[in-house]
């Protein structure tokens, strides 16, 4: 891995990219440090250290950071991943937006346009949210003209980072998405770990759950490797044809089917879905803000346990749903019956399709359970250990699997150059 970033770096195409895409990180650090006006910083510092606490340290989680800052990027990205996940269950209801989709690049700019504008729509949901609801005592403005301002300056954060995303993802390297989600819990790392280490040496937890939660991250990383870097290699063979004088085809090839062709973006959707309940907490009273804290979120016993069901039913599904939208068996099977390709043994068509189908099923399936269990696991730990690690496990494993996409678009981008030199010097 190392190897293939020293390589990149010395392709100036490549490396004008990785400096852009760092340079879209360094403004988003640095919004990062920009507050929300008309807020006053010390009273939100009490609200955080008082009841309502977990709720916020769960919200502040989701944000990055941000929250308990309460910068402009308060909302952070999750109003877009949200709409994104809107927009793509109602392509699958709406015939109209699934016509749309498989427009190509002008359905799929046409839906991009469709999910910025919902975006901005949570966005200003939540933004009066924090400023009505959950943060009203800290509130300092007095007109409508300040509390405008004050919306404003939420919302615009979150158009802001939406902006950044596209543009990492269009000039950059990698998903500018998820790279944003990867800088804001990379940026947390050091504080968990202060934290943690504290509380061992004041005797508040034990040094072996230190160590376990340590070789637990580690084995995670080793295992998220495994997850995103194993595939099933489908034997596929094509046809000869003769045409004119020149025969065609005979070729062999193999599908490449990966145990986790989805990377994070499961656990990126699940996360922004369970943060739902702990959102619409702020626009209750504090006895419903208690009960949504003990049911609904991982601040509270029962809702710790219901927090992590529904990660690893949540996991599971959205890997099926991502799964079927990157990988559709039906136009698989029709472009290799048009280009006269087969699998041996199997017939072309709908028995093609079904053995792809069912061939998938058998390797997302155990893959999206690990993927859960994997998720689960460092949380199931810091409730037992007291160690503020916050659900570290899916910390990891979204930090192990954008750098594991990093990479292998670098290699693509590696591969692509050296071909196109080859045919140059042809």
């Amino acid at each position: 891995m190392l190897s293939t970033f020293r390589d990149a770096w010395k392709v100036e195409s490549l490396r004008k990219k990785m400096l852009f895409t760092l340079f879209m990180l360094l403004l988003y650090r640095l919004g990062s440090h920009i507050a929300v006006p008309y807020m006053n910083s010390q009273v939100i510092s009490q609200i955080f250290s008082g009841s309502g606490g977990s709720i916020f340290s769960f919200l502040d989680l989701m944000a990055g950071g941000n929250f308990r800052r309460f910068t402009i990027f308060a909302a952070n990205i999750y109003p877009y991943v949200t709409a994104s996940i809107i927009l793509q269950l109602l392509t699958i209801a709406i015939p109209s937006l699934e016509s749309l989709a498989k427009e190509g690049e002008t359905g799929r700019k046409a839906i991009a346009k469709y999910t910025r504008y919902l975006s901005i729509a949570i966005a200003l949901i939540q933004a009066i949210g924090y400023t009505f609801g959950l943060f009203r005592q800290a509130v300092n403005a007095t007109s409508a003209i300040e509390y405008t301002t004050i919306i404003l300056s939420i919302v615009a954060g979150t158009a802001v980072l939406i902006w950044i995303g596209e543009q990492i993802t269009e000039h950059g390297i990698g998903n500018g998405i998820s790279i944003l989600i990867f800088a804001g819990i990379v940026s947390r790392f050091p504080l968990d770990i202060a934290q943690s280490v504290a509380l061992v040496k004041a005797g508040k937890s034990s040094p072996i759950f230190l160590v376990l939660f340590l070789i637990i991250a580690i084995a995670i990383v080793v295992f998220v490797v495994t997850l995103t870097e194993g595939e099933r290699r489908i034997p596929v063979q094509y046809a000869k044809r003769v045409v004119g004088r020149k025969m065609y085809g005979g070729q062999s090839t193999h599908i490449p089917i990966k145990v986790l062709m989805t990377g994070v973006m499961p656990i990126i959707f699940a996360n922004s879905l369970l943060a739902i309940p702990a959102t619409i907490a702020m626009f209750t009273s504090e006895s419903t803000r208690n009960w949504i804290q003990k049911w609904l979120t991982p601040a509270g016993g029962p809702g710790a346990v219901l927090y992590i069901i529904f990660t690893v039913i949540l996991i599971v599904f959205f890997t099926f749903f991502y799964t079927t939208i990157q990988f559709n068996t039906v136009e698989y099977s029709k472009n290799l019956q048009a280009n006269g390709g087969f699998i041996s043994g199997i017939r072309a068509g709908k028995p093609t399709s079904d053995y792809l189908g069912r061939t998938l099923n058998r390797l997302v399936m155990p893959g999206a359970i690990a993927l859960s269990i994997l998720a689960v696991l460092p949380t199931i730990l810091t409730l037992i250990s007291g160690l503020q690690f916050n659900y570290g496990g899916t910390s990891i494993i979204i930090v192990v699997g954008v750098v594991l996409e990093i990479h292998r678009v670098l290699e693509q981008q590696l591969i692509m150059r050296n071909y196109r030199g080859f045919l140059k010097n042809k």
